[in-house]
């Protein structure tokens, strides 16, 4: 319990910290409490301000900044649950825990559900499960915060720039191109690793022209088998060949007016590419099976993942059809070159993903994004998408955590029928529902860092440098943990 003895009888209004600190408000009618609470809070430090009623804390509110407020339930004039209502309306930025006497937990719950992050009860159990608490608030108003900056630099960019995101130097480059591209005619080669965002580059282009009310044709010339590139393209007549039962006018064809967008264009065969440029040079083309010459008017758009000088000096590319190609010139930058548009990558795939599945997902953790800036991802944004969705899917509350995401999932148990994917768990084991809430919750903690730290260390044979990298702890924090947990690590 905590020792109030030797609390001063005096107490400064607010307590200053570094800059940058987390301030706390301390709402409660008994002095000595309050100037015990702030001189711990301090001592942790963070920065304290007193009040001791609910009419000094909302005067306090007007006039200071505040990431938490500790709230007495039981005070005179305005009781807590009066005051968390008022802060939900007038102040949603700032996190509520109260402090209820031992006892009052049908209340205190009653004041989760309206809206305060947490209760302790009174007296406290330890200084630290006091600072932790608060501590705890905190980060999810960072979080919350974070989440709410990076939604409005989203919904700037779009305004722009559609779903092409990215605020790195680079990729202020490609809008720079982008969009002095974009209402002219010209033919444009984009240039990146699979999974950098070509297509949605060719997309943003377009929808920046002035033919953005006209179609936009995407093609992976990769995909289309050797022996029907040029039908695929340019279109066929009725029995050019073996199965060509109909007309077909080609996508060059259904494209006219708007944009074709060829994924892939180096793996485009010798005859494909001169019919390719021809329909660049003079806006012609012939569909197989006849020497009619048609007239299109499509701007095209290119991309590849390969260098095409190589192919070019293989014999395998035209040097003429890659200078046509290669008017403008965009190259988007990898993933790992481009480590500061991770956060608002991740959080726009998170909006995305928690909007289709009705969820409300909508904030990482510190740690779990520690672990997405440290990944090399060498798929790229693709890749980065694909972990923002397995981590929603394995996600129960409103916070991806490390290990919802991929590297982290062989540290969970396999999910039960009764805990399928984007359902709520409700099973709990006898052991922990026989217990008092706080002691099964304490002892789950437990059950979960042993499991988790035994099996990140296994992963990685006991190397602690590269276990602590998985996780998105500091090397020497994962050190502390795991000898608690009684892991043996190695380097």
């Amino acid at each position: 319990m905590m020792n109030l003895a030797n609390a001063p009888s005096e107490a400064p209004q607010v307590r200053l910290a570094k800059a940058g600190a987390t301030r706390v408000l301390v709402v409660d009618d008994e002095p000595t409490l309050r100037r015990s609470v702030v001189r711990m809070l301090v001592a942790s430090g963070m920065e304290a301000i007193q009040a001791e009623d609910g009419a000094a804390a909302l005067a306090v509110l007007e006039r200071e900044r505040v990431h938490v407020a500790l709230v007495d339930l039981m005070m005179p004039k305005m009781n807590g649950l009066e005051l968390l209502q008022t802060l939900r309306t007038s102040h949603p930025g700032v996190e509520v825990i109260m402090m209820t006497a031992f006892g009052d937990v049908e209340v205190a719950v009653k004041s989760v559900r309206a809206g305060a992050y947490d209760f302790l009860e009174k007296p406290f159990r330890s200084n630290d499960e006091v600072v932790l608490t608060v501590s705890k608030a905190a980060e999810r108003r960072h979080l919350v915060n974070h989440a709410a900056m990076l939604k409005r630099q989203l919904d700037e960019q779009k305004e722009t720039f559609g779903e092409l995101i990215g605020n790195t130097a680079s990729m202020q480059e490609v809008y720079r191109l982008a969009v002095g591209v974009a209402p002219t005619s010209s033919t444009v080669l984009i240039l990146g690793e699979s999974g950098t965002g070509k297509e949605l580059t060719a997309r943003a282009i377009h929808e920046h022209s002035s033919r953005s009310t006209k179609p936009f044709v995407a093609v992976n010339c990769s995909a289309i088998p050797v022996d029907l590139v040029e039908s695929e393209l340019f279109g066929h007549v009725r029995g050019a060949f073996t199965g060509a039962i109909t007309t077909r006018e080609g996508l060059f064809k259904t494209a006219d007016q708007g944009t074709i967008f060829l994924d892939e264009v180096g793996d485009l065969p010798p005859l494909a590419q001169v019919k390719l440029l021809r329909a660049l040079q003079e806006g012609e083309i012939k569909p197989v099976g006849t020497n009619e010459i048609r007239r299109v008017d499509v701007r095209v758009l290119a991309a590849t993942n390969v260098d095409l000088r190589t192919k070019i000096a293989a014999g395998r590319f035209r040097e003429d059809l890659y200078y046509r190609l290669n008017v403008i010139c965009i190259e988007l930058p990898p993933l790992r070159k481009r480590r500061d548009d991770i956060a608002i990558l991740a959080h726009h795939f998170l909006r995305k993903y928690a909007a289709r599945q009705g969820r409300e997902v909508m904030k990482i953790s510190d740690e779990a994004m520690r672990v997405l800036r440290g990944q090399n991802w060498p798929g790229n944004v693709r890749e980065l998408e694909n972990a923002m969705e397995h981590a929603l899917v394995y996600c129960r509350e409103d916070t991806i955590l490390p290990h919802h995401l991929p590297s982290g999932r062989h540290s969970l148990a396999p999910l039960t029928n009764e805990e399928a994917p984007g359902e709520a768990a409700t099973a709990l084991p006898d052991s922990l529902a026989d217990l008092p809430y706080r002691d099964a919750k304490q002892r789950a903690l437990t059950l979960f860092d042993d499991a988790y730290f035994s099996a990140v260390l296994r992963r990685t044979g006991g190397n602690i440098s590269e276990a602590a990298r998985q996780a998105g702890l500091d090397r020497s924090n994962f050190r502390r943990a795991s000898k608690r947990n009684g892991q043996k690590t190695s380097g």
